[in-house]
Protein backbone atom coordinates (compact mmCIF):
# COMPACT_ATOMS: atom_id res chain seq x y z
CA UNK A 1 0.00 0.00 0.00
CA UNK A 2 1.75 3.42 -1.65
CA UNK A 3 0.93 5.76 1.64
CA UNK A 4 0.37 9.35 0.63
CA UNK A 5 0.12 12.88 2.14
CA UNK A 6 -1.39 15.87 0.91
CA UNK A 7 -0.26 19.42 1.35
CA UNK A 8 -3.12 22.14 1.16
CA UNK A 9 -6.94 21.77 0.90
CA UNK A 10 -7.66 23.84 -1.55
CA UNK A 11 -10.28 22.62 -4.96
CA UNK A 12 -7.13 20.83 -5.68
CA UNK A 13 -6.17 19.03 -2.20
CA UNK A 14 -10.00 17.88 -2.49
CA UNK A 15 -9.34 17.02 -6.33
CA UNK A 16 -5.93 14.77 -4.95
CA UNK A 17 -7.97 13.38 -1.71
CA UNK A 18 -10.98 11.73 -3.93
CA UNK A 19 -8.53 10.29 -6.52
CA UNK A 20 -6.27 8.46 -3.46
CA UNK A 21 -9.86 7.45 -1.74
CA UNK A 22 -10.43 5.37 -5.18
CA UNK A 23 -7.32 4.49 -5.49
CA UNK A 24 -6.81 0.45 -4.26
CA UNK A 25 -2.95 0.44 -3.92
CA UNK A 26 -3.18 3.78 -1.88
CA UNK A 27 -4.22 5.12 1.36
CA UNK A 28 -4.00 8.46 2.65
CA UNK A 29 -2.04 9.03 5.73
CA UNK A 30 -3.22 12.58 6.37
CA UNK A 31 -3.95 15.81 5.27
CA UNK A 32 -1.74 18.70 5.91
CA UNK A 33 -2.70 22.84 6.08
CA UNK A 34 -1.78 25.86 6.87
CA UNK A 35 -5.46 26.67 8.16
CA UNK A 36 -7.23 25.41 11.53
CA UNK A 37 -7.50 21.59 10.88
CA UNK A 38 -10.24 21.93 12.91
CA UNK A 39 -12.48 23.90 10.07
CA UNK A 40 -11.69 21.70 7.48
CA UNK A 41 -13.90 18.16 7.04
CA UNK A 42 -12.85 16.44 4.05
CA UNK A 43 -15.45 14.70 2.03
CA UNK A 44 -13.11 11.23 2.33
CA UNK A 45 -12.59 10.67 6.08
CA UNK A 46 -8.99 11.87 6.05
CA UNK A 47 -7.26 13.08 9.39
CA UNK A 48 -6.51 16.36 9.27
CA UNK A 49 -3.12 18.11 10.81
CA UNK A 50 -1.10 21.50 11.15
CA UNK A 51 1.50 21.18 8.20
CA UNK A 52 3.83 22.05 11.14
CA UNK A 53 3.28 18.48 12.07
CA UNK A 54 5.04 17.13 8.83
CA UNK A 55 8.13 16.55 10.06
CA UNK A 56 6.81 13.93 12.80
CA UNK A 57 5.65 11.81 9.52
CA UNK A 58 9.01 11.32 7.73
CA UNK A 59 10.03 7.78 6.87
CA UNK A 60 5.52 7.10 7.45
CA UNK A 61 4.65 8.37 3.90
CA UNK A 62 6.25 7.39 0.63
CA UNK A 63 4.95 10.31 -1.41
CA UNK A 64 3.45 13.95 -0.38
CA UNK A 65 1.04 15.25 -2.88
CA UNK A 66 2.28 19.15 -3.34
CA UNK A 67 -1.19 21.26 -3.86
CA UNK A 68 -0.22 24.78 -3.75
CA UNK A 69 0.07 27.54 -6.54
CA UNK A 70 2.51 28.15 -8.65
CA UNK A 71 2.63 32.05 -8.36
CA UNK A 72 4.00 32.07 -5.15
CA UNK A 73 3.33 29.10 -3.11
CA UNK A 74 5.39 26.21 -4.84
CA UNK A 75 8.30 27.72 -5.80
CA UNK A 76 8.81 28.94 -1.90
CA UNK A 77 8.12 26.01 -0.17
CA UNK A 78 8.56 22.84 -2.14
CA UNK A 79 12.30 22.38 -1.68
CA UNK A 80 11.53 22.18 1.77
CA UNK A 81 9.19 19.56 1.46
CA UNK A 82 11.93 17.84 -0.68
CA UNK A 83 14.61 17.51 2.15
CA UNK A 84 12.24 14.96 4.14
CA UNK A 85 9.58 13.66 1.41
CA UNK A 86 9.60 12.07 -2.25
CA UNK A 87 6.89 14.68 -3.69
CA UNK A 88 4.84 15.22 -7.07
CA UNK A 89 3.53 18.96 -7.35
CA UNK A 90 1.77 20.67 -10.17
CA UNK A 91 3.85 24.18 -10.49
CA UNK A 92 2.78 25.39 -14.13
CA UNK A 93 4.34 28.34 -15.16
CA UNK A 94 5.60 26.99 -18.13
CA UNK A 95 8.40 29.84 -18.39
CA UNK A 96 10.22 29.53 -15.34
CA UNK A 97 10.04 25.43 -15.22
CA UNK A 98 13.22 24.84 -16.44
CA UNK A 99 14.92 27.02 -13.18
CA UNK A 100 12.64 25.49 -11.34
CA UNK A 101 13.45 21.82 -12.12
CA UNK A 102 17.60 22.41 -11.44
CA UNK A 103 16.32 23.92 -8.03
CA UNK A 104 14.55 20.85 -6.76
CA UNK A 105 16.98 18.35 -8.69
CA UNK A 106 19.47 19.81 -6.45
CA UNK A 107 17.69 19.85 -3.49
CA UNK A 108 16.25 16.14 -3.97
CA UNK A 109 19.75 14.60 -4.98
CA UNK A 110 21.48 16.28 -1.90
CA UNK A 111 19.15 14.87 0.45
CA UNK A 112 17.91 11.23 -1.36
CA UNK A 113 14.68 12.46 -2.19
CA UNK A 114 12.37 12.13 -5.71
CA UNK A 115 10.57 14.86 -6.56
CA UNK A 116 7.68 14.92 -9.90
CA UNK A 117 7.10 18.43 -11.21
CA UNK A 118 4.83 20.29 -13.17
CA UNK A 119 2.65 17.21 -12.84
CA UNK A 120 -1.15 17.97 -14.54
CA UNK A 121 -2.91 18.39 -17.89
CA UNK A 122 -0.62 20.51 -18.97
CA UNK A 123 2.03 20.70 -18.35
CA UNK A 124 1.90 17.37 -17.89
CA UNK A 125 -0.38 14.95 -20.09
CA UNK A 126 -0.24 17.98 -22.95
CA UNK A 127 2.90 17.93 -22.79
CA UNK A 128 3.63 13.66 -23.52
CA UNK A 129 1.38 14.52 -26.03
CA UNK A 130 3.38 17.19 -27.72
CA UNK A 131 6.57 15.26 -27.53
CA UNK A 132 4.71 11.91 -29.23
CA UNK A 133 3.04 13.93 -31.63
CA UNK A 134 6.07 15.82 -32.74
CA UNK A 135 7.94 12.91 -32.88
CA UNK A 136 6.19 10.90 -35.03
CA UNK A 137 4.95 13.62 -37.16
CA UNK A 138 8.27 15.45 -36.89
CA UNK A 139 7.36 17.77 -40.21
CA UNK A 140 4.45 19.91 -38.56
CA UNK A 141 3.21 22.39 -36.27
CA UNK A 142 2.23 22.15 -32.35
CA UNK A 143 -1.22 24.26 -31.36
CA UNK A 144 -2.27 23.99 -28.08
CA UNK A 145 -5.38 25.49 -26.72
CA UNK A 146 -7.29 25.41 -23.51
CA UNK A 147 -11.07 26.07 -22.73
CA UNK A 148 -13.80 27.07 -21.99
CA UNK A 149 -12.76 26.60 -18.38
CA UNK A 150 -11.65 28.16 -15.05
CA UNK A 151 -7.67 27.89 -14.64
CA UNK A 152 -7.09 26.96 -11.11
CA UNK A 153 -3.27 28.38 -11.69
CA UNK A 154 -4.57 31.76 -13.55
CA UNK A 155 -6.97 32.26 -11.07
CA UNK A 156 -4.66 31.71 -7.81
CA UNK A 157 -2.48 34.50 -9.39
CA UNK A 158 -5.10 37.30 -9.72
CA UNK A 159 -6.66 36.16 -5.91
CA UNK A 160 -3.00 37.01 -4.71
CA UNK A 161 -2.98 40.90 -6.22
CA UNK A 162 -3.79 43.42 -3.18
CA UNK A 163 -7.29 43.94 -2.81
CA UNK A 164 -9.06 40.83 -4.58
CA UNK A 165 -10.77 38.87 -2.48
CA UNK A 166 -11.49 36.11 -4.68
CA UNK A 167 -11.32 35.79 -8.43
CA UNK A 168 -11.75 33.20 -10.77
CA UNK A 169 -10.68 33.29 -14.45
CA UNK A 170 -11.57 31.28 -17.38
CA UNK A 171 -10.04 30.89 -20.60
CA UNK A 172 -11.89 30.71 -23.84
CA UNK A 173 -10.19 29.20 -27.47
CA UNK A 174 -10.69 31.89 -30.21
CA UNK A 175 -12.84 29.86 -32.70
CA UNK A 176 -11.77 31.12 -35.94
CA UNK A 177 -7.85 30.15 -34.68
CA UNK A 178 -9.18 26.56 -33.50
CA UNK A 179 -10.90 25.94 -37.03
CA UNK A 180 -8.16 27.40 -39.01
CA UNK A 181 -6.02 25.02 -37.06
CA UNK A 182 -8.05 22.06 -38.05
CA UNK A 183 -8.65 22.87 -42.16
CA UNK A 184 -4.37 22.32 -42.45
CA UNK A 185 -3.88 25.58 -42.90
CA UNK A 186 -0.84 25.99 -40.27
CA UNK A 187 -1.58 29.50 -39.33
CA UNK A 188 0.98 31.64 -37.01
CA UNK A 189 -0.71 32.23 -34.07
CA UNK A 190 0.29 34.65 -31.19
CA UNK A 191 -0.71 33.52 -27.74
CA UNK A 192 -3.73 36.68 -28.14
CA UNK A 193 -4.89 35.13 -31.22
CA UNK A 194 -5.45 31.63 -29.47
CA UNK A 195 -7.14 32.62 -26.40
CA UNK A 196 -9.10 34.97 -24.56
CA UNK A 197 -9.03 35.40 -20.74
CA UNK A 198 -11.88 36.48 -19.07
CA UNK A 199 -11.31 37.71 -15.52
CA UNK A 200 -14.27 37.80 -12.72
CA UNK A 201 -12.99 39.34 -9.47
CA UNK A 202 -14.37 40.10 -5.99
CA UNK A 203 -12.43 42.96 -4.57
CA UNK A 204 -12.51 44.02 -1.06
CA UNK A 205 -14.24 47.09 -0.31
CA UNK A 206 -11.45 49.86 0.44
CA UNK A 207 -9.58 48.29 -3.14
CA UNK A 208 -8.45 50.36 -5.80
CA UNK A 209 -10.41 48.59 -8.94
CA UNK A 210 -8.46 50.07 -11.29
CA UNK A 211 -4.59 49.19 -10.03
CA UNK A 212 -6.37 45.56 -9.72
CA UNK A 213 -7.21 45.95 -14.00
CA UNK A 214 -4.10 46.99 -14.14
CA UNK A 215 -1.65 44.17 -12.07
CA UNK A 216 -3.92 41.32 -13.81
CA UNK A 217 -3.29 42.53 -17.25
CA UNK A 218 0.53 43.37 -16.77
CA UNK A 219 1.19 40.24 -14.98
CA UNK A 220 4.29 38.72 -17.01
CA UNK A 221 3.43 34.76 -17.49
CA UNK A 222 0.24 34.83 -16.75
CA UNK A 223 -1.71 37.39 -18.42
CA UNK A 224 0.71 39.94 -20.13
CA UNK A 225 0.22 38.54 -23.29
CA UNK A 226 -3.05 38.13 -24.09
CA UNK A 227 -6.32 39.79 -24.43
CA UNK A 228 -7.91 40.16 -20.92
CA UNK A 229 -11.23 41.19 -19.83
CA UNK A 230 -11.57 42.17 -16.38
CA UNK A 231 -15.32 42.25 -14.75
CA UNK A 232 -15.94 42.82 -10.22
CA UNK A 233 -18.65 40.83 -9.48
CA UNK A 234 -20.06 40.39 -6.28
CA UNK A 235 -19.39 37.19 -3.96
CA UNK A 236 -22.65 35.68 -4.92
CA UNK A 237 -21.84 36.34 -8.65
CA UNK A 238 -18.46 34.47 -8.46
CA UNK A 239 -19.79 31.45 -7.11
CA UNK A 240 -22.87 31.44 -9.48
CA UNK A 241 -20.20 31.50 -12.40
CA UNK A 242 -17.64 29.02 -10.48
CA UNK A 243 -19.38 25.78 -10.24
CA UNK A 244 -18.21 22.83 -10.27
CA UNK A 245 -14.78 24.28 -11.93
CA UNK A 246 -15.28 22.89 -15.94
CA UNK A 247 -12.30 22.68 -18.01
CA UNK A 248 -10.61 21.30 -21.15
CA UNK A 249 -8.61 21.84 -24.21
CA UNK A 250 -6.83 20.02 -27.25
CA UNK A 251 -3.48 19.37 -28.46
CA UNK A 252 -3.36 19.40 -32.23
CA UNK A 253 -0.59 18.40 -34.42
CA UNK A 254 -1.06 19.52 -38.04
CA UNK A 255 1.84 18.03 -40.58
CA UNK A 256 2.44 16.04 -43.24
CA UNK A 257 4.43 12.82 -44.07
CA UNK A 258 4.90 13.11 -47.52
CA UNK A 259 4.23 16.72 -50.57
CA UNK A 260 0.83 16.62 -49.82
CA UNK A 261 -0.20 13.85 -47.62
CA UNK A 262 -1.68 15.69 -44.49
CA UNK A 263 -2.14 14.65 -41.11
CA UNK A 264 -4.07 15.93 -38.06
CA UNK A 265 -3.19 14.83 -34.73
CA UNK A 266 -5.70 15.79 -31.82
CA UNK A 267 -5.75 14.94 -28.23
CA UNK A 268 -8.48 16.50 -26.77
CA UNK A 269 -10.37 16.97 -22.81
CA UNK A 270 -13.53 17.47 -21.62
CA UNK A 271 -13.54 17.97 -17.81
CA UNK A 272 -16.82 18.72 -15.69
CA UNK A 273 -13.89 19.48 -13.02
CA UNK A 274 -10.51 20.58 -13.42
CA UNK A 275 -9.26 19.73 -9.92
CA UNK A 276 -10.48 16.44 -9.72
CA UNK A 277 -8.85 15.70 -12.82
CA UNK A 278 -5.44 17.52 -11.80
CA UNK A 279 -5.73 15.22 -8.96
CA UNK A 280 -6.08 12.33 -10.79
CA UNK A 281 -3.41 12.94 -12.55
CA UNK A 282 -1.49 13.77 -9.26
CA UNK A 283 -2.36 10.27 -8.00
CA UNK A 284 -1.56 8.28 -10.83
CA UNK A 285 1.99 10.23 -10.92
CA UNK A 286 2.55 9.79 -7.32
CA UNK A 287 2.52 5.65 -7.80
CA UNK A 288 5.15 6.27 -10.63
CA UNK A 289 7.33 8.40 -8.31
CA UNK A 290 6.74 5.70 -5.12
CA UNK A 291 7.87 2.69 -7.50
CA UNK A 292 10.75 4.51 -8.93
CA UNK A 293 11.77 5.85 -5.23
CA UNK A 294 11.91 2.24 -4.21
CA UNK A 295 14.52 1.54 -7.06
CA UNK A 296 16.56 3.86 -5.86
CA UNK A 297 15.65 7.28 -8.34
CA UNK A 298 16.51 9.94 -6.77
CA UNK A 299 16.38 13.86 -8.24
CA UNK A 300 14.01 15.94 -9.76
CA UNK A 301 11.85 14.40 -12.54
CA UNK A 302 9.00 15.49 -14.98
CA UNK A 303 6.25 13.18 -16.68
CA UNK A 304 8.76 13.05 -19.65
CA UNK A 305 11.51 10.95 -17.09
CA UNK A 306 8.30 8.32 -16.29
CA UNK A 307 7.41 5.40 -18.23
CA UNK A 308 3.77 5.11 -18.40
CA UNK A 309 3.99 1.54 -16.70
CA UNK A 310 4.42 2.72 -13.77
CA UNK A 311 1.71 5.17 -14.08
CA UNK A 312 -0.82 2.16 -13.89
CA UNK A 313 -1.93 -0.17 -11.13
CA UNK A 314 -2.04 -2.92 -13.13
CA UNK A 315 0.77 -5.37 -13.06
CA UNK A 316 3.14 -5.55 -16.23
CA UNK A 317 2.19 -8.62 -17.12
CA UNK A 318 -1.70 -7.69 -16.81
CA UNK A 319 -0.47 -4.37 -18.88
CA UNK A 320 0.78 -6.45 -21.94
CA UNK A 321 -2.21 -8.69 -21.37
CA UNK A 322 -4.41 -6.52 -21.70
CA UNK A 323 -3.76 -3.11 -23.23
CA UNK A 324 -1.00 -3.45 -25.70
Amino acid sequence: MIKVGIVGYGNLGRGAALAVKRSEDMECVGIFTRRDPEKISPETGDKTYPVSELKNFKGKIDVLLLCGGSATDLPETSAGYLKDFNTVDTFDTHAKIPEYLKKLDATAKENGTLGAISIGWDPGVFSLSRLLFGSVLPNGKDYTFWGKGVSQGHSDAIRRIKGVKDAVQFTVPIEDAVNSVRRGENPELSAAQKHLRECFVVAEDDADRAEIEKAIKEMPNYFADYNVTVTFVSEEELKEKRGKLPHGGFVIRSGETSDSTSMLLELSLKLDSNPEFTGSVLAAYARAVAKMAKEGKTGAITAFDIPFRYLSPLSYEEQVKTLL
